[in-house]
């Protein structure tokens, strides 16, 4: 049944969606592999860093309240 108010129905919707967003991701500028692994690199030392900080802090922090109650 075709829609007389001039409104794309949920199909042309997603076709109109899909088509847009091939078209946007052919614009990326995709890194090499070697690019990829040196950003991968980077973010998990960063990781590790800031687990190690934050566990630092959790554990003096916890030491602290630990002799202010008891």
């Amino acid at each position: 049944m075709a829609r007389t108010d001039g409104k794309p129905n949920i199909f042309q919707k997603i076709r109109r969606w899909w088509r847009e967003t091939v078209g946007e991701l052919r614009k990326v500028t995709w890194p090499t592999w070697k690019e990829a692994l040196a950003l991968t690199r980077i973010v998990l030392i960063v990781t590790v860093i800031m687990a190690a900080i934050l566990g630092l802090l959790d554990f003096a922090f916890s030491r602290l309240v630990g002799l202010l109650i008891g």
